[in-house]
């Protein structure tokens, strides 16, 4: 007699418990130690309104992903609006933020903001001719991006985008990084 196992559920449905011995707060306190660059992601969610309404979040979870052909991932948190438009909208951009622009990654990293409207209102930007989304004037790169892939790990998903433009508004700056929860300088 033949008998069969039913297969089991697939992984996303099962949750995974932390290493033992490393909680939150420690996984965090590591995790600040690994200094990182500050980018603003930005889309154009066009269904907001009569003319759309552009989004923006500050991510230090942004990195080169592949040269050939070129790739880049950010990690946006599930259910944000950001994680939530770029679903629906398959083009976005990012601005890498210069050391100047420490007032541009704490606005938009605000929690419980209604809308982005009034975070634009005063920030210098040009639209993107690939996707619409601003990208901020005064900043060391800002690239273009189409997604290719979206991978739910977590509480987090990473988004992988293949980059339609790159621009170098303002190439001699120096990084806005994010060590130990605060912005920094390089010295």
């Amino acid at each position: 007699m033949l008998t069969t196992t039913p297969a089991p559920p697939p992984t996303s449905d099962l949750a995974i418990p932390h290493a033992e011995g490393v909680s939150n707060d420690e996984f965090r306190a590591a995790m600040s130690r690994l200094a990182a660059g500050v980018v603003l992601v930005t889309a154009h969610d066009p269904d907001d309104g009569p003319r759309g309404e552009d989004v923006g979040m500050t991510a230090t979870a942004f990195m080169s992903v592949s040269l050939d052909p070129p790739l880049v991932l950010v990690s946006l948190r599930n259910g944000s609006r950001m994680d939530d438009l770029l679903a629906e909208v398959p083009v976005w951009a990012v601005s890498v933020l210069s050391e100047s622009q420490r007032h541009v990654a704490g606005r938009f990293a605000m929690k419980g903001r209604v809308s982005d409207r009034l975070l634009f209102a005063d920030i210098p930007y040009t639209r993107g001719e690939e996707s619409g989304a601003p990208l901020v004037g005064g900043a060391l790169a800002t690239l273009e991006c189409r997604t290719e892939n979206r991978v739910v790990a977590g509480d987090h998903t990473l988004v992988i985008g293949r980059v339609l433009t790159a621009s170098f508004p303002s190439p001699e700056g120096a990084p806005l990084t994010y060590f130990k929860g605060k912005y920094r300088h390089l010295s």
